[in-house]
């Protein structure tokens, strides 16, 4: 590589790093404990799947509409928005809101157990849970918060590839993953910096990448529902929105799209007039009977009023992407031995974020040119 490519790669590096490095040591430090946010949960006794044993509410149990039905009950005057299923117990979650595009702020979760009909009541507001998710998500800035961490997450993830770029004729003088400890103190904080970097590389590129999929959900959603929804539903387009005073079965619209959709599990569905669906109809997600594909979500469409399908496809890439991000940036799909690895490679990488932030507090004059030339001399050079 060049004097001039070198520099180009070093200064892409040096700037990316900065702009986004507080931002991401807040978002290890927010992420760490979202990692183990089942057993959180679980000791603070807010897993309410804990003691329901039975088959999983996605499959079997008291019929939908009665479940509906005595959610509405704990909520009058408000709108079905959501029901979500549970794979592992019969618990079963309504959403409900004052009206169909209801804000996340307005809306109220209620858990019930579809094994027994019983309620098991609201979700409680609140919580440090709760506090630093939307802290990692959003910074309690709502969309433009969500943007700005998915713009950090870009930067990091142009730092780390630099920073690949970089490191081959740095070392290209000594063996992978040399400490020069008997060097100057910033020559051994460079190695460290380098070297950590290096090992948690291909896993800090997919969490940044997943963590800014995660980000622009929102958006990604959005186009999703003005495009393909849009054109599953050109049929109705120009209709007035459906009053949910005349929604219909939903064990009959559950029984449509399981015929279009055999041998598949519903995850949630998504009521008339929000985002995850259009103004007429029932958005029933359906997950894969696989690992690899049990994330991978598969709509169908069926008629609020009627309970038939109008249709039922694939959602687009970007989409699937989104799905697949989320426990893939969580390590939430292979029990607490991944989270422990999830969580150590989250602490070696705020290590690395931190040394970085030493190595640029205590530059000295010249920096840029003396850090070039060491990186074309090689490391066996720097000094």
């Amino acid at each position: 590589m060049t004097r001039s490519g070198i520099r180009t790669w070093y200064i892409i590096h040096k700037w990316s790093s900065v702009v986004a490095t507080l931002f991401l040591l807040m978002l290890c430090v927010t992420g760490l404990p979202l990692i183990f946010h089942d057993e959180i949960d679980a000791l603070s006794g807010e897993d309410y799947e804990a003691g329901l044993p039975g088959p999983p509410s996605s499959s079997a149990g008291q019929p939908l509409d009665e479940m509906l039905a005595k959610a509405l009950a704990e909520r009058p005057g408000e709108v079905p928005l959501f029901m979500a299923f549970s794979q592992e117990s019969p618990l079963l979650t309504v959403t409900t809101g004052p009206r169909p595009d209801a804000d996340v702020a307005e809306m109220t979760l209620l858990f019930l157990d579809r094994k027994t009909g019983a309620s098991l009541g609201p979700v409680p507001g609140g919580g440090v849970m709760e506090l630093i998710l939307q802290i990692h998500t959003d910074m309690l800035l709502g969309l433009p918060g969500m943007l700005f961490l998915g713009t950090m997450g870009l930067a990091f993830v142009l730092s780390l590839v630099s920073g690949a770029v970089l490191y081959v004729p740095f070392m290209r003088k000594l063996p992978f993953g040399t400490l020069r400890t008997g060097r100057a103190k910033r020559v051994g904080r460079i190695d460290q910096h380098n070297f950590i970097g290096m090992i948690t590389l291909a896993w800090a590129l997919v969490i940044g990448l997943t963590g800014a999929i995660n980000a622009f959900a929102d958006p990604l959603t959005d186009m999703w529902q003005d495009g393909e929804v849009a054109r599953m539903t050109a049929a109705y387009a120009g209709e007035p929105p459906l009053d949910p005073a005349n929604y219909g079965s939903i064990d009959r619209a559950m029984a449509s799209a399981q015929a279009a959709l055999p041998g598949r599990s519903p995850q949630f569905i998504g009521f008339p007039g929000g985002a995850w669906s259009s103004g007429h109809h029932y958005a029933i997600f359906f997950q894969g009977d696989r690992p690899l594909t049990a994330h991978l979500l598969t709509p169908a469409l069926v008629d609020a009023r009627t309970g038939a399908l109008t249709d039922a496809r694939d959602m687009p890439i970007l989409n699937q992407a989104l799905m697949m991000s989320k426990p893939l940036h969580f390590g939430d799909y292979g029990g607490l031995p991944l989270k422990l690895i999830w969580a150590a490679l989250t602490l070696a990488t705020i290590w690395v974020l931190w040394s970085g932030v030493l190595l640029w507090l205590r530059r000295r004059p010249g920096a840029v040119d003396r850090r070039v030339a060491e990186i074309v001399a090689g490391s066996a050079h720097a000094a």
